[in-house]
């Protein structure tokens, strides 16, 4: 990360994990309706211990990764451009802290080049 004042810091690691829950959040709620499933006999046991691998394997190993081996301050730049965090949300002097790094992501956005979340 940059070499930010340490208010700034604090906001980008709020708000980094902000956008973690969130991301977690969506991905949870995939799995919990795995479970629904499971627990109406619409998919075997199997199948959901299969899928529960599947997140642990995947979204959830992922998420971590990102979230605790990248960059903060790239991570809540994309989490912004890609929708996760609003700009409305955000105080202003976090934004222009943010300015090179949103730069970055929104202009892969606008180039359809930014991988966002399903």
């Amino acid at each position: 990360m940059r070499d930010y004042p340490k208010t700034i810091k604090k906001l980008i690691r709020h708000y980094m994990t902000e956008s973690y829950e969130r991301e977690l959040h969506r991905e949870l709620t995939k799995l919990a309706a795995s479970f629904e499933e499971w627990r109406k006999d619409e998919i075997s046991s199997g199948e959901f211990s299969y899928r529960i691998h599947q997140y642990e394997v995947g979204p959830s190993k992922e998420l971590y990764k990102k979230y605790n081996y990248g960059e903060a301050d790239m991570n809540v730049a994309y989490a912004i451009a890609a929708g996760i965090l609003r700009k409305d949300e955000l105080p202003a002097e976090l934004l222009e802290s943010l300015a090179g790094p949103l730069s970055f992501f929104e202009g892969l956005d606008a180039r359809g080049e930014l991988r966002k979340p399903d």
